[in-house]
């Protein structure tokens, strides 16, 4: 489990918060040696996030 690093132990899970912010990061290390994207939710809807930073709207594709 990871270790707490003044996280509030008022909530169950107080280290989730960081272990799910470990994971985003280790999803663009991913992406960026892959030469690929990561795709997140975003107050304004679904983007893509390349490796060299820059972000547009994910429109999904439609087959058929």
């Amino acid at each position: 489990m990871l270790e707490d690093s003044g996280y509030s132990k008022e909530r169950k899970f107080y280290w989730i918060d960081k272990w799910v912010k470990m994971t985003g990061e280790r999803a663009k290390i991913d992406a960026k040696a892959n030469n690929t994207y990561i795709i997140y939710n975003t107050e304004n809807g679904w983007v893509k996030e390349y490796p060299n930073g820059s972000i547009v709207p994910f429109e999904k594709e439609h087959n058929g």
